[in-house]
């Protein structure tokens, strides 16, 4: 066997390979666009049309944006949008500055107890968040937050996890930077600043990002704390078009203003999907 006949095998075994990859990650991105498809079909269905299909069919020769309509005009959905932006801007904001100055204290601090209080931290990871849902509930009643922007913020300001992300970013600096600035009479706010978060922007990029997705989505708290339509989000506002506004059955209108509610998370992730990539990356590398 000659050297030609090997590389000509080892060119087809390349190829074959790289044509299986392709199609599994062909066959993935269909699976995982599918529902997104499906969703954007079903709005521009008209509610007869939607309903008189016994078998669904995957596309649709009549196509009418009167759903998208329906959503805006059955519900405030504008109003509940805006309280959804309230909600999402405020509620990352002060988490940004909560974590920020957690993730400093565990990463350059010397305090008695540091290490203890990091790892009962890290503990409170395991618990899932279902099981402090009634206990924030009780306490933000007991307070009288209920139907408040407050009572829907003040559970989500913090975040274990990406204190403890943002306490390995951190932790990868160089200890010669922090000692040289307090040399140089740098404060440690000054330090945290000047040179910590520009360092780890892309970091904070990715925690800016997911928490905002985490806010926008979040469904669970804000039907359990509000019932005063003054403070719902889009979450509740799906919910009452679902109940209240068509009934049940008219799937095309929820589906209008499930894609209205997307299409934002789905322009801010491809905006920022590499720096979400690089952030994540950069969290789980050493050195």
């Amino acid at each position: 066997m000659n050297y030609d006949s090997i590389e000509r095998r080892a060119r087809r075994s390349e190829r074959i390979r790289k044509g299986f990859t392709y199609f599994c990650l062909t066959l993935w991105a269909l699976m995982v666009l599918f529902p997104f498809y499906w969703m954007l079909l079903s709005s521009v269905k008209s509610y007869s049309a939607y309903n008189s299909e016994y078998v669904p069919r995957f596309f649709t020769l009549q196509p009418t944006l009167q759903n998208y309509v329906d959503a805006f005009t059955a519900v405030p959905l504008a109003k509940y949008f805006l309280n959804t932006l309230i909600f999402t801007l405020a509620t990352t904001a002060v988490m940004l500055v909560v974590i920020t100055l957690a993730a400093f204290a565990f990463a350059r601090l010397d305090f008695h107890g540091k290490d203890l209080v990091f790892t009962f931290f890290l503990a409170l990871m395991m618990i899932p968040n279902e099981l402090v849902v009634i206990t924030n509930f009780v306490t933000i009643t007991d307070w009288g937050l209920r139907n408040t922007f407050l009572g829907l913020i003040l559970p989500s300001v913090t975040s274990v996890f990406y204190i403890y992300l943002l306490k390995e970013n951190f932790a990868q600096i160089p200890d010669e930077l922090y000692y040289a600035a307090k040399v140089d009479g740098t404060s440690d706010l000054k330090y945290l600043l000047r040179v910590l978060l520009p360092i780890c922007r892309p970091t904070m990029v990715t925690i800016t990002i997911l928490k905002v997705i985490e806010c926008w989505n979040s469904y669970v708290w804000p039907r359990l704390i509000t019932d005063d339509a003054n403070y719902f989000l889009v979450s509740n506002g799906i919910q009452e078009i679902r109940e209240n506004g068509f009934g049940r059955e008219n799937i095309p209108a929820m589906m209008a203003a499930v894609v209205v509610i997307s299409v934002p998370l789905i322009v801010l992730f491809l905006l920022f999907h590499k720096k979400i990539m690089a952030g994540v990356s950069r969290g789980g590398t050493k050195g």
